[in-house]
């Protein structure tokens, strides 16, 4: 944040404070920004299954929520690690700092992740694993929710596999007596063994009862490098991170809401340690020969929302967004002969968005507009091998001078058909253009340039059955239709793929599309909860990357096309049971296969294989023993299973899955906590217990062997 920036928002903040504390105070509501407390439980709420805040059993998707209490429990270290006991989900990790998850087996641009509702996938998003998620703070959360299947009526492009929202802390101005102002906050600490890592978090809260809340919070994280099973240490695996979170909350009525919010994230030093010579040999990978690769990047966002609810008249509810966010990212590269470069991006985007809600005698109707532009820079500089200047590319990994513009409208209505059963018919309209003004021709060297545009209608019938008339019981299911427009690391994207590939400009390419069919069922009562979905996607125009038979600079030429076709389907199954008011059992299971045309030779000939990376099947199961004194101990064990169901291109990246496939493990862990008194929480936690050797499908590296975590939470 600039000093300009931070000064701002500073004035902003206290002028709001200062007519709150002179202003006549409100009554305070339900309010959907309250703390979580439990789940599951009909008490919940989500906000992006249907748009709208409902139970989870009001809802005709999957849904996974983790709330205020597991993520203060386990002091997440990244967001794409807090999904690792999720069913469906499968966390690849190219680096330590480079977490991507696999959700229903889709990855990278086809899942959406938001913030508060705002997209933070831009069009500089790269196929397969990426970065970015890395980016959020899962301690600047106050609950996370994930969509799975959900298509692109409601948010467009890339919500193919899952839709994830990350709703950002605020103060609670409702847990305070009306007009009275407030003070307090937070820390937390966090120290691991086995990532020899130290994070530290402070957060303040300050406003007036039932009027103005701010909140602001700041993140640091020092880690090490991993002591992993068998291996020792993995050299240049650790890096650094800092995240700083901010949000203002004002309430002019007791249905009217304004939010301010900033926020930034920046990583440090983080090294794509498989593809150089400190990468370490597993089960017959191959260790590569750059003498270094380390990423640094950088997010900031900045937003502010208006909501206006319980309104008379035609529209029932209104929520606006305008938003702006930055991404930098540069890579210092030097190669096995001590050639460099160093290359990477600057991406602006800005957005604005409007939701409304009417109830209609044709049903419960949601219906709204988003736009977003993307405007991008990117750059690379070549370095010979003695140091010195060579010259300056004209592109960096995406396009130079580019802009991507993605607009769209939705209308969706919830229809009741009897006492029990709701069904919700929806579309959207979306158009995606992109202009890239310099892009490097691989063949000629010479700039060429590239201006695409696309259309698409996408259709979503989905319905909701109540089985015992009181939401605890419900049956779901239905068709939705996804879509993702090509972006601009889809055209132009000059940049290492997998091992050994370099990917090239790919212009003329057509918006894939998808259809998902699922059904399920879920279950909340006192001390029983659970869920079962089966779900199968069908693939149309897949966008993959297709060998042309050339070499560049050492490295096998790939390039994206169309014409892909194919289909993933699974099963995902998870429970908890209260065996007593001190014990719970809980578990999960999930497996998914699929098969799709890839290009396993450097001819234009298809071939049916595989889906890439593919979910080993996957288990867990855990006994919690919750004691009145608000202690509480918890053992679980998750089973994965070797996943050699490899195409060609995974046969390929010998630096990260092994000849064989990736061997299956058993993990041990247990955990417990103490609420000491009511301000100060203490954790304590032993990963790892049988000390595995272990990395997950796909991923460039081992995670850690036996992990001692300490962690405590302070509350002033």
């Amino acid at each position: 944040m600039t000093r300009h920036s931070f000064a701002l928002t500073t004035v902003a903040s206290l002028a709001l404070l200062w007519s709150a504390a002179a202003a006549d105070p409100v009554e305070p509501d339900e309010s959907p920004d309250k703390p979580i407390d439990a789940y599951p439980s009909l008490d919940t709420v989500i906000v992006t299954g249907s748009g709208r805040t409902e139970a989870p059993n009001d809802t005709p998707y999957t849904v996974n929520i983790l709330d205020s209490i597991d993520l203060n429990e386990h002091l997440t270290r990244s967001l794409p690690e807090a999904f690792e006991e999720t069913p469906g989900v499968m966390v690849q990790k190219t680096a330590h700092g480079q977490g991507s998850p696999f959700i229903r087996g889709f990855t990278g641009f086809r899942n959406l992740l938001l913030i508060d509702g705002i997209r933070l996938n831009n069009a500089a998003f790269r196929e397969g694993p990426n970065q970015y998620w890395s980016t959020v703070d899962p301690l600047a959360a106050s609950q996370i929710e994930l969509v799975k299947g959900q298509g692109s009526v409601l948010y467009g492009s890339d919500a193919i596999g899952g839709t994830v929202n990350v709703i950002t802390k605020s103060a609670d101005v409702f847990a305070h007596p009306d007009g009275q102002a407030f003070l307090g906050g937070n820390t937390f600490y966090r120290w691991a063994s086995g990532e020899q890592s130290h994070t530290g978090r402070i957060e303040i809260d300050a406003g007036v009862g039932g009027r103005t809340g701010f909140h602001v919070g700041y993140t640091t994280r020092d880690l090490g490098d991993i002591r992993a099973a068998g291996l020792g240490e993995l050299p240049k695996t650790g890096y650094t991170e800092s995240g700083l979170d901010t949000r203002l909350d004002h309430y002019f009525a007791d249905n009217l809401k304004l939010t301010l919010a900033y926020q930034q994230f920046e990583q440090d030093d983080v090294w794509r340690t498989h593809s150089t010579i400190f990468g370490r040999s597993w089960e017959g990978t191959s260790v590569g020969s750059e003498r270094q690769r380390v990423l640094d990047q950088t997010r900031r966002l900045g937003y502010a929302q208006f909501e206006a609810t319980e309104l008379d008249g035609f529209v029932d509810e209104v929520k606006a967004s305008v938003s702006w966010q930055r991404h930098e990212e540069a890579q210092d590269r030097v190669r096995s002969d001590s050639r460099r470069d160093v290359q990477g991006f600057d991406l602006d985007s800005v957005g604005a968005s409007i939701q409304m809600a009417s109830e209609l005698p044709i049903g419960a109707l949601l219906y709204g507009a988003s736009y977003y532009r993307d405007t991008a820079d990117s750059f690379r500089r070549d370095f010979r091998a003695d140091g010195s200047f060579n010259r300056d590319r004209i592109q960096g990994p995406i396009g130079d001078d580019a802009t991507y513009d993605l607009a769209g409208a939705f209308v969706q209505d919830r229809i009741s058909i009897g006492e029990r059963f709701d069904l919700l018919l929806g579309g959207r309209y979306t158009f995606a253009r992109a202009d890239i003004g310099g892009v490097e021709d691989p063949i000629s060297g010479s700039a060429i340039s590239i201006n695409e545009d696309w259309h698409d209608i996408s259709a979503s019938i989905r319905g909701i059955w109540d089985l015992m008339g009181d939401e605890s019981s419900i049956l779901y299911g239905g068709v939705s239709q996804g879509f993702r427009a090509p972006n601009l690391s889809d055209l132009s994207r000059l940049d290492t793929a997998r091992s050994n590939e370099l990917e090239t400009a790919a212009p003329g390419l057509d918006p894939e599309q998808f259809i998902t069919y699922e059904i399920g069922t879920r279950i909340l009562h006192d001390r029983f909860s659970g869920g079962l979905a089966l779900y199968y996607t069908d693939i149309d125009d897949l966008i993959v990357r297709t060998p042309t038979g050339r070499m560049i600079d050492g490295n096998s030429e790939v390039t994206k096309r169309n014409g892909a076709s194919g289909y993933v389907y699974g099963i995902e199954l998870d429970a908890s049971w209260e065996l007593n008011d001190s014990l719970t059992l809980f578990g999960n299971f999930a497996w998914n296969d699929g098969r799709a045309d890839t290009f396993p030779t450097s001819s234009p000939i298809s071939d049916e294989e595989s889906i890439s990376r593919l979910l080993p099947p996957t288990g867990l199961i855990g006994l919690r023993w919750e004691t009145s004194d608000d202690f509480w101990l918890e053992v679980s064990s998750q089973l994965v299973g070797k996943q050699d169901r490899l195409n060609t291109q995974d046969r390929a990246d010998i630096q990260r899955i092994p000849t064989r496939g990736t061997p299956g493990y058993t993990l041990l862990n247990v955990r417990t906590g103490w609420q000491f008194t009511e301000d100060f929480l203490v954790t304590a936690a032993v990963e790892n217990v049988i000390d595995e050797e272990y990395r997950a499908h796909g991923s460039g590296q081992n995670e850690p062997g036996i992990n001692f975590v300490i962690g405590g939470a302070f509350s002033f």
